[in-house]
């Protein structure tokens, strides 16, 4: 799997705890979109795009199957992140 693409849209408010969307492009031929970057305790972290149940829970709609494919996915997004970050 290679990540041959990341877009982040950063928040337009800066007092939540959202900091930027992102899209992520696999192997140039399937996206995910609604990636969520969030201000943690320990810095930023990405949250996959999710769907609010009737019961109010919150499930994922798209994610990683292994460890490995999760960082690989935060590692990219992060990266982006920080690079829009930089260029502002």
């Amino acid at each position: 799997m290679n990540i041959t693409d990341v877009r982040v849209r950063l928040a337009k408010s800066d007092n939540g705890k959202l900091k930027a969307v992102a899209s992520i492009t696999i192997d140039g031929c399937f996206a995910v979109h609604d990636i969520k970057i969030i201000d943690g305790n320990n810095g930023p972290f990405i949250a996959m795009p999710s769907r609010k149940t009737p019961e109010g829970e919150f499930k994922d709609i798209a994610h990683p199957i292994n460890p490995e494919a999760r960082a690989m996915i935060s590692d990219c997004v992060l990266k982006a992140y920080q690079l829009q970050l930089d260029a502002e």
